[in-house]
C-alpha cells in the first residue's frame, strides 16, 4: 500500500503542491484536494492561534485504516494524508488530503469520506487560543 498510500503526521508546514505531485498518476482523470486553513475567526470570536495535539501512533494507525476503507469503496489510484500537530497561525494549513482517480466523482467522494472520518475517529485533537481565553473543539464536522 506504501505506492499508492502517503499518511503523515508533522511537525512542519504541509508542502501541498509536493502532496499534489505525489497524486499524479498517468492513469487518473482527475484529482481532488482538500486543503485546512485555520480560520481567524470561530462564531464571531477572534482566533490567535491553534493547537493540535495528536496521539501519533494511534492517529497514523487510524489514517491507514481510513485509506483501506477508501481503496475499498472507491477506485481510486493514489491517496495522500497529511496533518499537522502544534502550534498553527491564522492562515496556516493543518491538513491536506489529495486523492487521484480516473473519474471525478470517486476522487471527490472519497476526499469527503477521508476528511469526514478523520475528523470522526483520528486522535488528533484541536485547541482554539482567543483573546479572553481558549476551548478543545470537538471534532466532529
Amino acid at each position: 500500500m506504501s505506492n499508492i498510500v502517503d499518511i503523515k503526521i508533522l511537525n512542519q508546514d504541509i508542502n501541498i503542491q509536493s502532496c499534489i505531485d505525489w497524486v499524479m498518476a498517468s492513469q487518473s482523470g482527475g484529482i481532488n484536494v482538500f486543503v485546512g486553513t485555520v480560520r481567524a475567526e470561530t462564531n464571531g470570536k477572534k482566533v490567535i492561534r491553534l493547537e493540535f495535539e495528536a496521539y501519533e501512533s494511534m492517529a497514523l494507525k487510524e489514517m491507514h485504516k481510513i485509506a483501506e476503507e477508501v481503496l475499498d469503496k472507491w477506485p481510486v489510484h493514489k491517496i495522500v494524508i497529511h496533518h499537522r500537530y502544534g502550534v498553527l497561525q491564522i492562515g496556516e494549513v493543518p491538513v491536506v488530503i489529495a486523492v487521484s482517480a480516473a473519474h471525478r466523482d470517486s476522487a471527490f467522494e472519497a476526499c469527503r469520506y477521508i476528511i469526514d472520518t478523520l475528523k470522526k475517529t483520528v486522535p488528533i485533537w484541536k485547541k482554539e487560543i482567543f483573546h479572553d481565553g481558549e476551548v478543545w473543539v470537538a471534532a466532529h464536522p
